[in-house]
C-alpha cells in the first residue's frame, strides 16, 4: 500500500485555498487524512421536483427509532467544531470511495445573513462501476445546497433537491463522456447553529455519540429493506437475490445513468432523493461518525461509538481517531474501501462515564436470623 498522507490545515493535496478549490480526491495517493477546509463554484439553480416515482420516507413511519425521541428537545448548546477524515484502499485494486470537510463554509465561502454559530458541511461517496461519479458528488453536492435561493431558509428541501440536482447534472456529463458512466451512495452531514442534518441515499451510515451511546442518524438502503422493496417495486423494478433488478446492492444512489431499466429522467426503481434525519443536538452530543460501508461491514455502530470514544479520550484528536477507525477496519479484515469523517462538538475530551452504583437491599427472615444467631452463639461456646 502507499504511504498514508496528512494534510494540513490549508489543505495541501494538491489543491487549497490558494486556488479556491476543494482538497483534490483525484490526487494520486490513495490513502488521504485531511482536517478541514474545502471551496468551489457552479451556477446557481433552484430547487428540483423529485422524480414522480420516489416515494419520501415520513418521520412517522419509523418512529420506533432511538432518534425520533429526541428530534423535538430543545437546547441552548452551540457546539465546537473538530473534524477529520481518513481513506484508504483497502484490499481493494482501485479507490471509489471520496469524502469532503468543510468546518465553516460561511468563511470558505463567503456567504452572508446566515446566523451565529456553527456552518459546517462533512459528506463521504461510495463509488462503484467507476470513481467518476463519487468525485462528481463530492465536488458538487454542497454547491447546489448553498447555491439554491431557498438557502438557508428551507434546508432539508434544499439539501434533497440538491441530491437531485447532482444527478441530473452528472447525467448530463455522461451524456457528453459515456466514459464517466457510473454511480455512488452518498450521505452528507450539515451542522448549522445547534442543528444536525443528515440526508442519506445508500448504505454509507452516519452515527452520533451522546454520552457514549449510539445514535444512528441514517438507514442502510438495501433492496431487501421492506420500505426499499415495497418503493421499487412500486417503480417498476423488482428485487432479484438482494440486488435491485439484479443488478445492484444498494436501493438508492446518485448516476448509474447508463444501466438499462434502473433510472430514467421519468424516474425508476433506482431512487437518488435522500432520506433525511435531523436533530437538535445538545451538551451530551459528543461526536459523529460518518463512513462508508467499508467501515460498517466490520463495525457495529455501537462498536464504532466505544472504539472512537476511547481514542478520543486518549489523544482528543479526531485526524488520529479516523486513523485509528480505519486501521481497525483492516485489522478486523474489511474487503472494501474506507473512508471515515469524525466531527467533534465540544472541545475537550469525552468524559469519562461513572455509573452509579445500585443500592442493594439485603433482608433477613426472623428465621434466617435465628439461624445466624445460633450460629454466632456456636462459636462463642
Amino acid at each position: 500500500m502507499e504511504e498514508r498522507k496528512e494534510l494540513d490545515r490549508n489543505g495541501a493535496n494538491g489543491s487549497g485555498p490558494c486556488d479556491g478549490r476543494p482538497p483534490n480526491p483525484l490526487a494520486p495517493s490513495h490513502r488521504q487524512c485531511l482536517t478541514n477546509k474545502s471551496g468551489t463554484t457552479v451556477p446557481c439553480k433552484k430547487s428540483l421536483v423529485r422524480h414522480p416515482s420516489l416515494v419520501k420516507t415520513k418521520m412517522s413511519d419509523i418512529s420506533d427509532d432511538p432518534i425520533s425521541s429526541v428530534w423535538s428537545r430543545k437546547s441552548q448548546f452551540l457546539p465546537v467544531i473538530r473534524s477529520g477524515a481518513c481513506a484508504d484502499i483497502g484490499f481493494r485494486t482501485s479507490m471509489e470511495d471520496v469524502y469532503v470537510c468543510v468546518d465553516d463554509f460561511v468563511q470558505d465561502y463567503g456567504l452572508t445573513n446566515m446566523a451565529d454559530g456553527p456552518n459546517a458541511f462533512y459528506g463521504v461517496f461510495d463509488g462503484h462501476g467507476g470513481k467518476h461519479a463519487a468525485d462528481f458528488a463530492c465536488h458538487n453536492l454542497l454547491q447546489y445546497i448553498i447555491k439554491d435561493e431557498d438557502f438557508p431558509q428551507e434546508i432539508e428541501k434544499v439539501v434533497s433537491s440538491a441530491f437531485l440536482q447532482t444527478d441530473a447534472a452528472f447525467a448530463e456529463a455522461c451524456s457528453f463522456d459515456a466514459a464517466l458512466s457510473s454511480g455512488t451512495t452518498a450521505l452528507a452531514a450539515i451542522i448549522m447553529g445547534r442543528s444536525l442534518i443528515v440526508a442519506n441515499a445508500g448504505d454509507c451510515r452516519a452515527v452520533l455519540c451522546r454520552r457514549g451511546t449510539a445514535i444512528e442518524m441514517s438507514r442502510d438502503h438495501k433492496p431487501i429493506c421492506t420500505k426499499e422493496k415495497e418503493r421499487i417495486k412500486a417503480s417498476g423494478g423488482y428485487v432479484y437475490d438482494g440486488y435491485l433488478n439484479g443488478q445492484l446492492n444498494v436501493a438508492r444512489a446518485l448516476g448509474d445513468w447508463h444501466m438499462e431499466g434502473i433510472k430514467s429522467r421519468e424516474g425508476g426503481p433506482l431512487s437518488a432523493e435522500p432520506e433525511l434525519m435531523s436533530m437538535d443536538l445538545t451538551e451530551e452530543d459528543e461526536f459523529l461518525i460518518i463512513g462508508c460501508d467499508g467501515i460498517w461491514d466490520v463495525f457495529r455502530s455501537q462498536n464504532a461509538v466505544d472504539f472512537a470514544r476511547r481514542r478520543l479520550q486518549e489523544h482528543n484528536d479526531p485526524v488520529v481517531c479516523c486513523k485509528d477507525l480505519v486501521d481497525e477496519a483492516l485489522k478486523r479484515k474489511s474487503g472494501d474501501n474506507l473512508a471515515a469523517v469524525v466531527v467533534c462538538f465540544q472541545s475537550g475530551p469525552p468524559p469519562n462515564l461513572i455509573a452509579p452504583r445500585p443500592r442493594v437491599h439485603r433482608s433477613f427472615s426472623a428465621e434466617g436470623l435465628r439461624e445466624i444467631q445460633s450460629y454466632l452463639d456456636n462459636l462463642a461456646d
